[in-house]
């Protein structure tokens, strides 16, 4: 390299470190105005079982690396491994499901300072105004249900207001994207009451995960709109736990939500160390220019399997402001995509069970 080359390069260089301590700037005092929000992360699992060698400082999500990523909420899910379909398993599963939850809040009670609960979409704005992390409870995988419709009730009262309906194997709500046959060809007769009954209850209907009948079933027979909480696009990383342009189309022309979810495995083919925050922004571009701002998020599977490089834990939040701010996104659209989003599909969830159960 000529000394003119390497002149280039140094003033290059500048010039972009530059613009982006700019962009930084800017995107910290978003995050002190907007309320930004993760659909999706098994944080949960570490603080219970604190012996795991992935636990303790290698847990992605803390409320001190929330504060320093500019993150006000998330959602944070009990993740339920499948086992037997029995009542025995079912009435352990349940017992499990209340054990991790009352755990949690009792962490969460113990940290009141920095730290509440959401129940309701109004606890928001009231946790935030307080500088609080707001923790909202999420079910992943519908086979803690079983096959009692009275769990849903119990579940609610918990405080889970979000229900991932399978993981990776069918179960007794529905049909599964990784397994091997389509048990139900979409959702079970039970898991019509399923549905039946997280609207009348107030619970959002969580698609990620499910097989693609089980999902236009929940559209079809859902009276609130529906989300997939940690998902990513098909056309860009072609795997069945991924959307389809056709999927996404439908889910948000009833009013949903598609949050991009983070991590090699659902965004890109390349190697790890090539996979970045400029990957994961490619998904959520594509889901904006498919289907509009109103219906993009974030759901990063943090603490089960997301992350990527310059993203490995939620203290790195803001930096995909940085970049949606770089790809000349209005500020609107980065508010939408961080919370606004979810908070009115939260409100629409709220209304119409107030409307049932009217």
């Amino acid at each position: 390299m000529g000394v003119a080359s390497a002149l280039l390069f140094v003033l290059s260089f500048q010039t972009y470190a530059q613009e982006d301590a700019i962009l930084l700037k800017r995107a910290e005092q978003l995050h002190r105005d907007m309320f930004s929000i993760d659909t999706h992360n098994d944080a949960i699992v570490k603080y219970t079982h604190p012996w795991r060698p992935d636990a303790g400082e290698h847990t992605q999500v803390t409320f001190s690396k929330m504060k320093e990523g500019g993150l006000d909420a998330a959602l944070f899910a009990v993740f339920l491994s499948q086992g037997p379909r029995n009542q025995h398993a079912y009435d352990s599963v349940m017992a499990y499901t209340v054990k991790e939850i009352d755990f949690f809040k009792s962490y969460v009670a113990e940290r009141s300072s920095e730290a509440g609960i959401a129940y309701r979409s109004s606890d928001f704005q009231r946790h935030k105004s307080q500088g609080k992390s707001i923790v909202m409870f999420a079910l992943e995988n519908g086979y803690g249900i079983g096959t009692d419709i009275l769990n849903l009730e119990r579940l609610y009262n918990l405080g889970v207001r979000a229900i991932t309906l399978t993981h990776n194997y069918n179960n007794d709500v529905g049909d599964s994207s990784r397994d091997t046959i389509a048990e139900w060809h979409g959702l079970s007769p039970f898991g019509y009451k399923v549905v039946e009954e997280m609207n009348r209850l107030g619970m959002i209907v969580d698609v990620s995960h499910t097989s693609t009948e089980t999902l236009y079933d929940c559209l079809e027979h859902s009276r609130a709109p529906i989300m997939a909480s940690h998902s990513s696009v098909r056309a860009i990383k072609d795997i069945a736990r991924n959307l389809t342009d056709d999927e996404i189309v439908a889910i948000t022309s009833k009013g949903g939500l598609i949050q991009v979810a983070t991590g090699r495995w659902c965004l890109s083919d390349l190697p790890r160390e090539q996979v970045d925050i400029s990957v994961f922004c490619d998904h959520v571009d594509h889901v904006r220019n498919l289907v509009g701002a109103d219906h993009v998020g974030i759901g990063t599977d943090f603490d089960g399997g997301g992350g990527m490089v310059g993203f490995e834990d939620v203290s790195k939040m803001k930096y995909i402001t940085v970049e949606l701010l770089r790809r000349g996104w209005p500020e609107e659209d980065i508010r939408k995509f961080w919370g606004e989003n979810f908070l009115r599909v939260l409100r629409e969830v709220e209304r119409i069970s107030r409307q049932i159960n009217h």
